[in-house]
């Protein structure tokens, strides 16, 4: 249940970069707006905003632009109508990579998603071609700071945690997706509000990467992850540290 994940580094490093993306604020509001409408303004009593909420707190999102999203949902019309969907394709060198939008207009969407795959090397595909590449998982992480890896272990191990990863900066605890909401309530208790938490596509098969190849399927990612309507992007590939820190002090 210990180890080392390239994936979530990738993810983190990535993660800190997109953080100063003003677009960010949207994205997470309307995620807030749509969950708030669904099933009510009170996060005690609805699981979906609950997350929402502590998502955007985590991404420095500020108190009033939460609360205004809150608000927008509860007094949401009728014509303000948002559905959830999953789009799959290929990147570069047969990478799989699966797209989560929140979108009101699919059409739209899955015009916009299928020219950014084209233009960046990759094509979009059915529904279902990549998943099987990924499991579907409850993710919560922690900097290194909050606990030691054996601390963290046994905590997590005790909360219903089926996996652990740490490393110098994280500790990703991996649950059952059914189990997410007790794992993360019973690891809260003991050590605060996570630094990233939710449901997440893990790849369950990688590819490690050069550094051309690496860089165009990064820089799908920053396109996909452009548009306003997609909410999260994830792929199967991996990079050596030392490439990681090359393409990301590139920019």
């Amino acid at each position: 249940m210990a180890g080392h994940s390239k994936w979530a580094n990738i993810q983190h490093r990535k993660g800190a970069q997109d953080k100063k993306r003003a677009k960010v604020f949207s994205k997470l509001g309307r995620e807030i707006t749509v969950a708030a409408k669904l099933g009510g303004g009170d996060p005690d009593m609805n699981p979906r905003l609950r997350l929402a909420i502590s998502t955007a707190r985590s991404n420095s999102m500020p108190k009033d632009g939460i609360e205004r999203a809150v608000q927008k949902g509860v007094g949401a019309t009728e014509g303000e109508n948002y559905e959830n969907m999953r789009y799959e394709g290929y990147g570069v060198g047969g990478i799989a990579i699966i797209v989560e939008v929140l979108t009101d207009n699919k059409n739209r969407t899955a015009a916009e998603l299928r020219a950014a795959f084209t233009k960046m090397g990759g094509n979009l595909g059915e529904t279902g071609c990549v998943s099987f590449m990924f499991d579907r998982v409850g993710e919560i992480t922690y900097p290194t700071d909050k606990a030691s890896s054996d601390d963290m272990f046994e905590a997590a191990l005790e909360a219903g945690a089926s996996n652990v990863e740490s490393d110098n900066e994280f500790h990703e605890i991996n649950c059952e997706a059914d189990d997410f909401a007790s794992v993360r309530d019973a690891l809260e208790k003991q050590y605060g509000e996570p630094e990233r938490q939710g449901l997440i596509w893990k790849p369950n098969l990688t590819t490690e990467l050069g550094e051309d190849q690496a860089s165009s399927v990064l820089k799908l990612i920053d396109v996909l992850e452009d548009n306003d309507d997609v909410q999260s992007v994830t792929a199967n590939f991996e990079v050596s540290d030392e490439i990681m820190e090359k393409l990301m002090a590139a920019g």
